[in-house]
């Protein structure tokens, strides 16, 4: 198994990462089974925000870390009080460090992720990329209670309250029924207007998986990176644009139009 690694250099090769789909003849129907990722450098790794702010000492600083958010923020979200996925969630949407890792359904987000800098000087100086998997893969994995919960609901995506109800609010449970060869993609609830608009997942990423690339490579034969040549990043930028797919979207408010305007009359 390996990751299969697709350069674009032209808008046209842009198509299939934005219309794949796969035909269900139980729905008769086209649905995709993919989440993307867009990283705006093709030499970046995947690392969860909790691995980086807090390297070795994830595992004991986590619950920490979730305490003392659900203690301050519990005014504001009350229903985050006794759930620590919920907890996680909310946090991920405001910097928080955690293991969760950020996807989406929509190849669109994934794309202008991707085409985002903080600074524009750098839009043209490197490549950029976006990842995908195929949900049903990560499903493949799974414990038979995973599997056997997710399936029970035809679905490859997990809410909130099964995980809390498999493995009973617990983080220590988690890691060990997950180990090193499998993890949980779920749908997080619609705490706020951004985790709509950016249609977002989560991979929860256990604690045994040091290197979630080599997990993909080593467990999936489904993944795809799709390398984007930065001589394009400009000319896809300003197509999203066109497409209503912009920081004003991706970040409801007065943040997001902050960022669409300083990029719209950015002068090269």
């Amino acid at each position: 198994m390996m990751i299969k690694e697709i350069h674009i250099d032209t808008l046209e090769e842009l198509l299939p990462l934005l219309t794949e789909q796969e035909y269900r003849p139980d729905l008769d129907r086209n649905r995709s089974p993919y989440v993307y990722r867009g990283m705006s450098d093709s030499s970046f790794k995947m690392y969860t925000s909790l691995s980086r702010n807090c390297k070795d000492l994830q595992k004991q600083l986590e619950p920490a870390i979730l305490e003392n958010f659900a203690k301050y923020a519990i005014n504001d979200e009350p229903s985050i009080g006794h759930s620590v996925w919920r907890q996680m969630i909310l946090g991920q949407h405001y910097g928080l460090p955690t293991r969760l890792l950020d996807w989406t359904q929509s190849a669109l987000v994934g794309l202008n992720f991707a085409m985002t800098e903080e600074n524009l000087e750098e839009m043209d100086k490197h490549d950029c990329m976006v990842w995908r998997i195929n949900m049903s893969e990560m499903v493949d994995h799974l414990p038979e209670p995973y599997k056997y919960a997710v399936n029970r609901k035809h679905s490859t995506i997990f809410t909130v309250d099964m995980l809390k109800e498999l493995t009973g609010n617990s983080l220590k449970q988690y890691d060990t029924d997950m180990g090193d060869s499998s993890m949980v993609i779920i749908e997080p609830p619609s705490l706020n207007q951004r985790i709509i608009n950016q249609h977002s997942f989560f991979a929860v990423v256990p604690t045994g998986i040091k290197d979630i690339e080599k997990f993909l490579s080593d467990n999936t034969e489904d993944t795809v990176k799709y390398i984007i040549d930065k001589k394009l990043r400009w000319r896809v930028r300003d197509m999203l644009d066109q497409l209503n797919m912009s920081e004003r979207i991706v970040y409801p408010g007065l943040e997001g139009l902050s960022k669409w305007i300083a990029r719209h009359y950015y002068v090269k």
